[in-house]
């Protein structure tokens, strides 16, 4: 079994860099989520917003990469990087590259207990929290125009 190192080594420049890029951002989510969430708010796009599910072919495939990025850094911080975390770290990314996408929050509630989830779409991809989605009710979406 090859380590996570020898695997590193063995990918291209351009996605050490989104590994890179991932790991240092869920850094920032994370310090991040210590403020009131209103003020992050404004850096997800228009709240209600909601972008198309389409997207051209080389958008959505880098999209799809930045997914892999942040999922694959968030198995690898030495904290619990869930899936705000990484769905904030995801949007940020993608603003950066001016790809539209789509933050969700949901909630879902069993029993006497509620859980809160979030995951990100850009096109027709989920890109991170796509793992029991469908079991939460969307209570407010942000996204691009």
């Amino acid at each position: 079994m090859d380590s996570a190192w020898v695997k590193f080594r063995r990918l291209g420049w351009h996605q050490r860099w989104l590994l890179l890029e991932a790991a240092l951002t869920l850094t920032a989510a994370r310090l991040a989520l210590l403020l009131p969430f209103r003020w992050l708010a404004g850096t997800l796009g228009r709240r209600g917003g909601e972008t198309p599910p389409e997207l051209p072919q080389a958008q959505l495939d880098e999209a799809r990469l930045v997914g892999w990025a942040v999922r694959a850094a968030a198995k690898r911080t030495p904290w619990k990087s869930a899936c705000l975390a990484q769905a904030l770290t995801a949007r940020w990314m993608l603003k950066r590259r001016a790809i539209p996408a789509t933050f969700y929050l949901g909630v879902n509630r069993k029993n006497q207990n509620i859980a809160a989830h979030a995951w990100l779409r850009s096109g027709p991809a989920i890109l991170t929290g796509a793992e029991g989605r469908q079991d939460y009710t969307v209570l407010s979406t942000f996204g691009d125009d």
